[in-house]
């Protein structure tokens, strides 16, 4: 009896030690959700998510349950979650928020998740987190939702008034890009610079490296015009880098995305356009992509040994196994069968032959050109390390190379 009542006793603290991560409140609408949150006086932190969102699942499942993460939020919060995309599976809480879902994605321009809005006590939107991060990281993020001299959209409305310090517009840049609003992250950035009489600052060309997102951009301009003034502070090879990527954005993925492109003829416009920057490490990959794409063998063969013989030292593993396996389905010729092994050894070595897929790639190829042996050999090593749900596919591989099939 005595023990009974002890356990009763403790009943009390074992309750409250289970709840160490962050309390997301359950069964309220939007409004009583802000209701709370002024009663309480605290901030609300809104976590939008999708159903297929990963980074989602993970602050879900690995960063919210943390006790630090919870001390946080739960002393300066109330926490609540939306989910923003519908499923046959929702349940009757989730279809409530339906509604109220929707009219925030088209007021608040939620376009990719995790997005996490916070708003005042008052119920006023003054900052937001796109993307989820490690706890440490994401608190700091959080932590400038508290504070009026870092929240962003309290800085965007002092803005408004014009005549901001250089300082603040660097900052409006930031925070700006960190809330996915790319349009006030590019007009601040192009503000801030014009206040700077040395642009070749180190400080200076690292912010304008960072902002070069379009061929309007003022870093644009800069690294076109004196590409070797600004890779003797940023590094060799710097601007080209930038002023390529920008290039491909503009004038090589859009027309891929229309049903008669031709990337060769892509390639030539744009080279054209900007003679001195030098994107034929780019697009060469773009070629292969695009011709193994749309089955294209007697381009794909040739674009994809050049690429190699040039960049090959630089490929990752991961990419030399999808090469040799393209070459494995769609190839004839031995001489290319016979590189293609040599870039599929590589990502065997390179991975310490502890990656099945790797492995089986390896073996398709040693049977494809009459090594038998090794190639069952191989092959038995990938059945070995193989996950259960997958290893019926890569016996059955193996049993076709002991017959002979």
């Amino acid at each position: 009896m005595k023990k009974l009542f002890l356990i009763f006793l403790l009943l009390p603290f074992i309750g409250t030690a289970q709840v160490k991560g962050t309390h997301f409140e359950h069964g309220l609408s939007w409004q009583q959700a802000k209701d709370k949150a002024k009663k309480e006086n605290k901030y609300l932190l809104v976590d939008c998510f999708t159903t297929w969102c990963g980074p989602c699942k993970y602050m879900a499942s690995t960063i919210f349950p943390q006790e630090k993460v919870g001390e946080f939020f739960n002393k300066n919060f109330v926490n609540v979650k939306v989910q923003f995309d519908q499923t046959k599976n929702d349940s009757e809480e989730v279809k409530s928020w339906y509604a109220d879902a929707q009219s925030m994605s088209k007021e608040f321009k939620i376009n990719a998740y995790p997005t996490f809005l916070i708003f005042s006590p008052q119920g006023k939107l003054v900052h937001r987190i796109v993307g989820g991060g490690e706890a440490d990281e994401f608190i700091a993020k959080a932590k400038m939702a508290l504070n009026p001299e870092t929240q962003y959209y309290t800085l965007l409305k002092k803005s408004e008034s014009g005549n901001a310090a250089p300082e603040t517009l660097k900052q409006l840049a930031t925070s700006a890009e960190a809330a996915y609003d790319e349009e006030n992250s590019e007009k601040f950035a192009s503000a801030y610079m014009a206040t700077q009489k040395d642009l070749y600052s180190k400080e200076n060309l690292e912010f304008v490296s960072k902002y070069t997102k379009s061929s309007q951009s003022k870093g644009f301009e800069l690294m076109l015009k004196d590409p070797e003034k600004v890779d003797a502070v940023l590094g060799k090879g710097k601007s080209n880098e930038i002023l390529g990527s920008v290039i491909l954005e503009e004038n090589i993925y859009p027309g891929l995305r229309k049903s008669n492109a031709n990337i060769d003829s892509l390639v030539a416009a744009a080279q054209v356009k900007y003679p001195t920057v030098d994107i034929s490490k780019a697009t060469e990959l773009i070629k292969i992509q695009v011709f193994h794409a749309e089955k294209k063998w007697d381009k794909f063969q040739p674009a994809l040994l050049s690429y190699m013989k040039k960049y090959g030292a630089e490929v990752t593993a991961d990419m030399l196994n999808f090469f040799a396996w393209a070459v494995f389905e769609n190839c004839k010729d031995t001489n290319c069968i016979t590189e293609a092994l040599s870039w599929s050894k590589r990502s065997v070595d390179e991975t310490q032959t502890k990656e099945p897929a790797y492995l089986d790639t390896y073996a398709n190829l040693l049977y494809k050109l009459g090594k038998k042996d090794q190639a069952i050999a191989m092959q038995q090593k990938a059945v070995d390390l193989v996950a259960a749900e997958n290893k019926a596919k890569y016996q059955v591989t193996l049993e076709k190379m002991k017959k002979g099939e």
